[in-house]
C-alpha cells in the first residue's frame, strides 16, 4: 500500500511511480498501461486516485489515451536543434532519423492577401498573392503540430491542387520550383494557449501550452522561399537550443 511521506498526496506518489517506471524501462513506448482496477489494486487505492495520476501523466506527455483502446505509454519526445547556420532538417527528416513515421492531413488551401512582414520578406509586389497551405503532421499517427506555410502564389500555384497527404512538403515545394527551404532568415519562439480550433485538430485541451515558432525561409542561395508559423504540442516536440 502507498504511504504518505512528508505529506505527499497519494496521486502524486503514484504518479512518480509510474514515471519511474517508464523511464527506467518497465513500460516501453506505445505499450498498453494497465487498466485503472489493475493499477487501484496494485496500489490499494481508490480508482479516482489512479484516474488523477494517469491524468496528469497524460497531460506531462508521459501517457496517451486513446478512445476504446486504453492508455498507452507515449512515444519519445522529438527532439530538434536550433543551430546558427546549421541546414533546415524537414519535419519529416526529423522523424526518419528518430524512427518514427512522419504523416500529415491537409487541414486547409487558400489563396490570400500577404501582410506587410510576409510581401516585404518575400519580396511581392502589389497584387501578389500567397497561398496558404495548413496541415497537421503527426509522428506514429499521432498529432505533433499545426503546420502553417505560406508561399507566393505565383510560383507555387501547383501546390493548391497536389496530393500533400503524409509527403514532405519542403520536397514539395523543391519538385515545383527547384529549390527548397535550407537556411532561415529570422526564427521566433513563444508559448501560446491552444483555441477550440487548433485544440480540436491537435486532439488537445482548450488552452493547452503550445509553441509557437515562426519562421522566415531561404533556399540555398539565400533568396526568401516561404514563411511559417507552426504551432507544435509541447509535450510532443523538444527544442535544443
Amino acid at each position: 500500500m502507498m504511504t504518505e511521506p512528508a505529506r505527499v498526496p497519494l496521486y502524486q506518489q503514484i504518479k512518480e511511480d509510474i514515471k519511474a517506471a517508464i523511464q527506467r524501462g518497465k513500460y516501453q513506448p506505445k505499450e498498453k498501461l494497465p487498466p485503472e482496477p489493475a493499477l487501484s489494486e496494485q496500489y490499494e487505492v481508490s480508482r479516482i486516485t489512479v484516474r488523477r495520476a494517469v491524468e496528469d501523466l497524460c497531460a506531462e506527455g508521459y501517457l496517451v489515451k486513446m478512445h476504446g483502446r486504453g492508455t498507452f505509454v507515449a512515444a519519445p519526445r522529438i527532439h530538434r536543434k536550433f543551430t546558427a547556420g546549421s541546414p533546415v532538417e524537414s519535419f519529416t527528416e526529423t522523424c526518419q532519423k528518430q524512427g518514427l513515421a512522419p504523416g500529415a492531413v491537409v487541414v486547409d488551401r487558400r489563396i490570400i492577401e500577404p501582410d506587410e512582414e510576409q510581401g516585404t520578406f518575400l519580396g511581392l509586389a502589389d497584387g501578389n498573392l500567397l497561398l496558404h497551405i495548413e496541415r497537421v503532421r503527426t509522428a506514429d499517427g499521432q498529432p505533433v503540430f499545426l503546420e502553417n506555410l505560406f508561399l507566393p502564389y505565383e510560383a507555387f500555384k501547383p501546390l493548391l491542387s497536389a496530393d500533400l497527404t503524409d509527403v514532405s512538403l519542403f520536397g514539395a515545394i523543391g519538385d515545383t520550383a527547384g529549390r527548397r527551404p535550407a537556411g532561415v532568415a529570422r526564427r521566433t519562439l513563444e508559448i501560446v494557449k491552444a483555441d477550440a480550433r487548433q485544440a480540436a485538430l491537435l486532439h488537445q485541451p482548450v488552452g493547452e501550452p503550445l509553441f509557437l515558432l515562426g519562421v522566415q525561409f531561404l533556399d540555398g542561395q539565400g533568396q526568401p522561399v516561404c514563411t511559417g508559423q507552426q504551432y507544435y504540442i509541447g509535450s510532443r516536440y523538444m527544442f535544443e537550443l
